[in-house]
């Protein structure tokens, strides 16, 4: 939704009918993942994308229905299927995309706006398939459990969405849900922006920061030395702390959301962020450095009292060898480990709880 939600406001000021068109499962080669949305006008304009181009004529036929007649449908598109040849799916894949008219949004989109302008994780909970009265109707979901929508569930039903939001927001996913007596629920996950915390701002920084914002990081730049961490140097950085580094890194939530790259070269800066990030529950914790420099860098943590566990997490020298030597080359690597990692956490489509 957040790429689209600047179009969808605009949209929604001129009084535009709308439809929109959720990715909701895949399977083998997809071209887009679950949550991809597409948005549709009666008049025919389009936001987003669910396939990369390759069923988007279909999708599109099919808002232009949804919007006329209000009632959501549920498509499946295989390589197997003729339909699917017809529309041009020949990448091996197999998804399903549900579309359903603007109007589902009203009891909820104003609590999302508020949640996704805050950076806050969220998810909305859609009625796939069940009893006609609780089509069209969303529940928002916090990871606290709070509640907010039109959509009505068992105690027992809510109980199982709230367990299956905070697994899915914590892997980064969506996912359907079957709640039993016939109603399936998709789980359309908005974690928190992945936060990139650089510590020193050296130049190979200063090309990481607009490189990162690209990936949709919120990104923030440690340095005690003002002259190094400015506005005109960092001008797209989220935050600028000119502090030494364990005492800024005490300060921000240091989760599985985190991403930790530590470029000064100086003991006295990289060790302090590196005993703290190490000992965190950090994603990614990078260090530059040659290998005799990291070797150094190891006894000295070490006999800081970090554990060999500790220490294994450390990736260094950082960046995925890709042969370049250059300050956009490096910074280039560093972001693809980080992208690689932040890809390995186990995929999960499909979540079924019932009884």
């Amino acid at each position: 939704m957040n790429e689209i939600l600047d179009t969808l406001e605009g949209w929604l000021r001129r009084g535009k009918k709308i439809a929109v068109a959720t990715v909701v499962e895949t399977w083998g080669s997809s071209p887009r993942p679950v949550g991809s949305k597409l948005a549709v006008t009666s008049e025919g304009d389009i936001a987003g994308s669910v396939s990369a181009g390759c069923v988007e004529g279909a999708v599109i036929e099919a808002a232009q229905e949804v919007i006329e007649t209000g009632q959501p449908r549920l498509l499946t598109f295989g390589v197997a299927d003729e339909e699917a040849w017809e529309v041009g799916l020949a990448c091996g894949g197999t998804i399903r995309v549900f579309v359903e008219p603007f109007s589902a949004f009203g009891g909820v989109y104003e609590a999302l706006k508020r949640h996704l302008e805050a950076r806050e994780p969220v998810a909305v909970i859609s009625v796939l398939e069940g009893p006609t009265g609780q089509l069209n109707r969303k529940l928002i979901v916090s990871p606290d459990g709070r509640p907010e929508g039109d959509l009505s569930l068992t105690p027992e039903q809510q109980e199982r969405v709230v367990g299956a939001v905070r697994s899915l927001i914590e892997r980064e996913e969506g996912g359907t849900l079957e709640l039993g007596e016939g109603l399936t629920v998709f789980v359309d996950v908005y974690p928190p922006a992945p936060r990139l915390i650089i510590v020193g701002a050296v130049h190979i920084a200063r090309l990481l920061v607009p490189m990162a914002g690209l990936l949709g990081f919120d990104t923030y730049v440690i340095d005690p030395r003002r002259a190094f961490a400015t506005r005109e140097r960092f001008p797209d950085a989220t935050a600028l702390l000119h502090e030494w580094p364990r005492k800024a890194l005490a300060r921000l939530p240091l989760d599985s959301f985190a991403y930790v790259v530590v470029l000064t070269h100086d003991p006295k800066l990289d060790d302090p962020a590196l005993e703290v990030a190490l000992a965190s529950d950090a994603r990614y914790v990078g260090a530059l450095g040659s290998r005799r420099t990291h070797e150094k860098r190891v006894r000295r943590l070490r006999e800081a009292g970090l554990s060999d566990e500790q220490l294994a997490r450390l990736h260094a020298p950082i960046g995925i060898p890709l042969g370049g030597r250059s300050p956009a080359e490096i910074a280039l690597s560093i972001m693809a480990e980080i992208v690689q990692v932040r890809n390995t956490s186990p995929a999960s489509a499909v979540i079924s709880t019932a009884g």
